[in-house]
């Protein structure tokens, strides 16, 4: 496995350092990552999509494990050393390496070769909560996940309605998936070592989505709601007439993050069945 003494070699052999541009933190505790793998649960039978894997440490983990890893990593100047340190993997087969953005990455192409995926990674975190929205809206096969996040966003992601940071992400990963805490993750198990502390968050995608063939609608009734959470929802949805408020039994006066998931699901059912939702 990758030490912290390890990564300074292989970025000191290859003349490299970590890109603050790419947000590369990369993993240097074995002891983080087998808490990772474990919490994945990945064997011989998962098909694992890695987004950024750096310089290996967690790809190794999941290898290790039995996990057929797809790796996709941005940095065309970390595949020497990523190839450097998976080659047993990769000479077997069961490791994949692409080198794109995971932005414009063709997934059809990526995931045509199994039915189901796990997602496990260490996720910039400017783009960790798009990227998991999206990738949650856009491809099913992408069934379970565990990923690390800076703190912040993963509690967003999880949070309950009533809480202060229940807001757009809590609600749109809801629609999709149930997610909770899987553990912390503390600076110092990164070199460099961020300014942020991180957290595990694990995934796992519903059979269907509470709203099947909705997200649309349901998606733009709640960015629309929480655009100005202060206010009621008569107030930040005054597009709508007031009954539908009463046909799927809300109160208008609450505010948007009162709103359990269930409330969500009759609140945009009702929305739905108007002739012309939000004008």
């Amino acid at each position: 496995m990758l030490t912290r003494t390890r990564i300074r070699e292989l970025l000191d052999s290859h003349g490299l350092s970590p890109s603050r541009a790419l947000g590369q933190n990369f993993l240097c505790d074995p002891a983080m990552v087998d808490k990772i793998v474990r919490t994945a649960g990945v064997d011989s039978s998962t098909s694992v999509v890695e987004i950024g894997p750096g310089l290996g440490s967690l790809t190794l983990g999941l290898c290790r494990a039995g996990a057929k890893v797809t790796a996709v990593e941005v940095d065309r100047y970390l595949l020497p050393p990523l190839r450097e340190v998976t080659a047993e993997f990769l000479e077997s087969g069961q490791l994949t390496i692409i080198n794109a953005d995971v932005l414009e990455l063709d997934w059809s192409s990526v995931l045509a070769s199994s039915p189901a995926w796990s997602v496990v990674a260490n996720l910039p975190y400017n783009i960790a909560t798009p990227l998991i929205l999206d990738l949650l809206a856009d491809q099913p096969a992408l069934e379970q996940w565990v990923v690390m996040v800076q703190r912040e966003a993963g509690e967003r992601l999880v949070a309950d309605a009533g809480s202060r940071i229940y807001g757009i992400p809590s609600v749109l990963l809801a629609f999709w998936a149930e997610a909770r805490l899987a553990g912390s993750v503390p600076p110092d198990v990164f070199l460099p070592r961020p300014n942020v502390d991180s957290v595990l968050v694990k995934v796992a995608r519903r059979p269907t989505p509470v709203l099947p063939g909705e997200f649309d609608h349901f998606a733009r009734v709640v960015r629309t709601a929480f655009g100005q959470r202060r206010k009621m929802l008569r107030r930040s949805l005054s597009a709508l007439p007031t009954s539908v408020f009463d046909v799927a039994a809300i109160d208008p006066t609450a505010r948007p993050e009162q709103l359990s998931l269930d409330d969500w699901v009759r609140l945009v059912q009702a929305v739905i069945s108007l002739p012309d939702e939000l004008g």
